[in-house]
C-alpha cells in the first residue's frame, strides 16, 4: 500500500494542536444545524452593519493594542447608534443619568 500513500521516504501527518476543537464543534453543528442560522442572524449582524454603513471594512492603525482601540471605539458608537434607535435620545439620556 505504501507506493500508493507516499512517494516520500518519510510520511507525515500535519495536524493543527487544537484541531480537537474544530472537530468538536463540526459535530455539534452536525447535531443541530439550525445553530448556524441563528448565530448568523445574531451575532453576524453587527459587524456587517459596521463593515458597510459606519465604513470599517479595514482597521486604520497596525499593531493589536492600536486595533483592539479602534475597534472599540467603533464598537461604542455601534451601541449608542442603536440605543438611539431603540429608545430615542431622551430615554438614552435617562438611562445613563440612572
Amino acid at each position: 500500500m505504501k507506493p500508493l500513500c507516499t512517494t516520500g521516504r518519510w510520511r507525515r501527518v500535519n495536524r493543527w494542536e487544537k484541531e480537537h476543537l474544530i472537530e468538536r464543534m463540526a459535530e455539534r453543528l452536525a447535531k443541530r444545524p439550525d445553530l448556524l442560522i441563528i448565530r448568523r442572524s445574531t451575532v453576524e449582524h453587527p459587524f456587517g452593519t459596521i463593515k458597510q454603513s459606519m465604513n470599517q471594512g479595514a482597521f486604520l492603525m497596525r499593531g493589536l493594542e492600536k486595533v483592539r482601540a479602534e475597534f472599540s471605539l467603533t464598537a461604542l458608537a455601534y451601541n449608542l447608534r442603536r440605543a438611539i434607535t431603540l429608545i430615542g435620545v431622551p430615554g438614552l439620556i435617562r438611562a445613563v443619568q440612572a
